[in-house]
């Protein structure tokens, strides 16, 4: 984990640490019980709402259809979320079409970060093609769309297929933008298709600005894993009158801790200070373990892997 050592500490809560967190319906559960398993108490406080609607499900549906299905003129399809795969399957089950890859043919990749690709089981592979040799699950080393990139190699001008979101309500992220224009750069042909929709939600902040109204603030750290959660919460502040440097003079102990490099960049770009920033963001463990080794030392901090 990196820690920014050039603020001033962050003494350790003297009783369990309440850990606010922004992050959508679909990633909550699996990030408040990692929360929990440390003994801290987690806030769900959501900016976000993520949701596939009938235009993303046909629009991937598209890629599965017809006599000549177009999926069977790629090479890859990347996944750049848990949410992407999710919606990819359900759409392709929600049709009665045969795999769209018969027996014979080149090698097709299915590429996902981290924990995501073990969304990517056999039944997954069996919807897409009758012989799961033809098939490869790829799972990048550095679970980071540009590792992501890095890992298909050169694209010798093949297609992939990314399913991304949709962005509603919000400024759309440079992340995915970045992940298309670099597998172009590799010599890729990206297909962007709209799988979900992400959408800011109001009102999703009251737990969190209630808790920072108490005597001493009741919240000991906010986390958040991506740049979309980082403005959906400036978004919310807003609405309520308030602004980031409010937060923290209302809280000055506050710890904000980002999921991975990718997210602090964004973060710091929309004017939010990342404290903690977690180099294993494989899974939500790093991120938490990186707040962990904040309050135990302020001299723990490691380069990232």
């Amino acid at each position: 984990m990196v820690l920014n050592l050039q603020q001033n500490p962050h003494s350790a809560p003297t009783t369990a640490p309440v850990i606010a967190f922004t992050t959508p319906k679909n990633y909550a559960s699996r990030l408040s019980d990692v929360i929990r398993l440390k003994g801290w108490t987690p806030l769900w406080c959501p900016t976000l709402s993520v949701d596939t609607t009938p235009h993303t499900t046909s629009s991937i549906q598209h890629y599965f259809l017809s006599l000549d299905p177009p999926l069977r003129h790629f090479s890859a399809v990347a996944f750049t979320s848990r949410t992407g795969i999710t919606a990819f399957s359900e759409a392709l089950s929600a049709i009665a079409a045969a795999p769209p890859f018969g027996p014979d043919g080149d090698l097709f990749t299915l590429s996902a970060l981290g924990k995501d690709s073990e969304l990517l089981t056999e039944s997954f592979v069996a919807k897409l093609c009758v012989n799961p040799a033809r098939v490869r699950v790829l799972v990048p080393p550095i679970a980071t769309p540009s590792g992501l990139v890095e890992a298909l190699g050169l694209g010798l001008g093949r297609k992939v297929l990314c399913p991304v979101p949709l962005v509603i309500g919000l400024k759309e992220p440079p992340v995915v933008p970045e992940f298309l224009a670099g597998l172009a750069r590799r010599g890729w042909v990206p297909v962007r298709v709209n799988a979900y929709e992400t959408r800011w939600r109001g009102g999703g902040v009251a737990g969190l600005v209630a808790g920072m109204m108490e005597e001493h603030c009741g919240v000991d750290a906010i986390v958040f894993t991506s740049t979309a959660e980082v403005e959906g919460l400036l978004k919310s502040l807003e609405e309520l009158g308030l602004d980031w440097g409010m937060v923290r003079r209302m809280c000055p102990r506050l710890v904000a801790a980002a999921h991975g490099p990718v997210t602090a960049v964004g973060a710091e770009q929309l004017g939010v200070e990342i404290d903690v920033v977690s180099s294993k963001f494989h899974s939500f463990y790093g991120v938490v373990d990186a707040l962990d080794c904040w309050w135990k030392s302020f001299h723990c901090s490691t380069s990232p892997s």
